[in-house]
């Protein structure tokens, strides 16, 4: 099999690097819609083992049978990279936004993976065949795989000190007026953020409507302990973002991915007579690996959170400076 690779890999330095680029780019692309779109798996053979293989797969076919450094290894990778970025993006697989939220563990899995694919080109030339194959399967494997795993639920608590009393607070918190236009950054760039709440009822059993820039999260009560808890289940939610591209992106992601169960705010009396608001998300999501994507949804969630609380602080805030 060496053989026969060698045989379709040009001498000439910059058809071989095209060669070396393209088949990767189209095995790679080949393997990410399979997983997406067939096994419908975000996870560690779409974000660890793919960009492995960029980097390992574009140095032996680069690098097979010829000398090249580690420097001209990584940079084959990355181009490879680059290109294959740019095909999600060309054919609205992806957006702009997760693809840059993905970009550090994949700079660095692929410069990992190139050093591997130059480490086995110089060391066991004869293996490097044997190596792209186990690669290439194992990426559809693993998917397979994680496919069977079933999600953790997480939380994220936020908490604001508000100078009012807590039946002032409550007031605000069971529903509020429209929120200003974001400034942060995060909010800007297609993340969907929280614009006002709306109650119908009181009680247990009424149902919050919390509107966001994408949609409504429909949030039945289920404790109402005024004024101290307010605690509610969510059974409906829009998607999480709107995607930054040249097209109308309905990636996979954005359903059913990144999934919100639960809500609550606590409101605690301090000695000093202001309030403790505290603002708690139970959640998961089906995108690995879990340690990285969760420092990034639990950053979002907090931005939310923030966004909220600081809305519901300068209302009762100004309520109790009224005197309303």
């Amino acid at each position: 099999m060496k053989e026969q690779i060698e045989k379709i890999l040009p001498t000439d330095d910059k058809k071989r690097k095209g060669i070396s680029v393209g088949l990767t780019v189209i095995i790679s692309g080949l393997l990410t819609l399979w997983g997406i779109y067939g096994i419908g798996q975000y996870g560690i053979a779409l974000f660890i083992l793919t960009p492995l293989f960029i980097g390992a797969g574009s140095t032996i076919l680069y690098g097979l049978k010829k000398e090249i450094t580690k420097k001209e290894a990584w940079q084959i990778g990355f181009l490879t990279l680059g290109v294959f970025t740019a095909g999600l993006l060309v054919f609205a697989i992806e957006g702009v936004i997760c693809i840059a939220m993905a970009a550090p563990i994949g700079l660095l899995l692929t410069w990992v993976g190139s050093l591997i694919g130059y480490a086995i080109i110089n060391k066991t030339p004869d293996n490097a065949p044997t190596t792209m194959l186990i690669l290439i399967g194992i990426i559809p494997t693993m998917a397979f795989i994680e496919k069977d795993n079933e999600p953790t639920l997480t939380s994220v608590v936020t908490s604001i000190e508000i100078n009012a009393d807590p039946q002032t607070v409550w007031k605000n918190v069971v529903e509020f007026p429209q929120l200003d236009e974001p400034t942060e950054f995060i909010f800007k760039t297609g993340i969907a953020y929280p614009i006002d709440a709306k109650i119908e009822g009181t009680g247990v059993g009424a149902v919050r409507h919390c509107n966001f820039t994408t949609g409504s999260f429909v949030e039945p009560i289920t404790v109402w302990d005024e004024p101290h808890l307010l605690k509610f289940d969510v059974v409906e939610q829009p998607e999480p973002m709107k995607e930054l591209s040249f097209w109308d992106i309905d990636a996979p992601h954005l359903h059913d991915y990144f999934v919100s169960k639960q809500g609550q705010f606590k409101l605690t009396e301090l000695p000093n007579g202001n309030t403790l608001l505290e603002g708690t998300t139970w959640y998961y999501h089906n995108i690995r690996p879990t340690f990285y994507w969760q420092l990034w949804s639990d950053h979002i969630i907090h931005k939310i959170h923030q966004r909220v609380l600081t809305h519901i602080k300068k209302n009762a805030e100004n309520e109790e400076k009224s005197g309303i």
